[in-house]
């Protein structure tokens, strides 16, 4: 994908790939981008939980506008808690029910 940009995807593909061909160095480093790539997205979930939902999407400044209003923080952390939850389960029964389903 990245050799379809204009001007600079060769570049950009010998530059990170280490070439076209498919030998050890190419290997090695596909292998370590795709390694790291879950615990990058992991550390971004965390960060978006510890900031984001700390004052809220709404309130960003953490200005206290109403104090009998219901606390942002806990509904949405459990709520995403829950999706994640159902994302996982509903990746754990695509693979061992239909594992070639997304494949070619």
């Amino acid at each position: 994908l990245l050799s379809a940009i204009p001007y600079i995807g060769t570049t950009l593909v010998e530059w990170i790939w280490g070439g076209f061909s498919v030998d050890k160095a190419t290997l090695t480093r596909f292998f370590a981008f795709h390694f790291i790539l879950p615990f990058i997205i992991a550390a971004l979930a965390m960060v978006h939980l510890l900031f984001l939902h700390e004052t809220g999407s709404n309130n960003p400044t953490g200005l206290n506008s109403d104090a009998d209003k219901i606390p942002f923080h806990p509904y949405y952390t459990i709520k995403d808690i829950l999706g994640i939850i159902i994302l996982i389960l509903f990746l754990i029964s695509l693979v061992l029910f239909a594992p070639d389903l997304l494949g070619d």
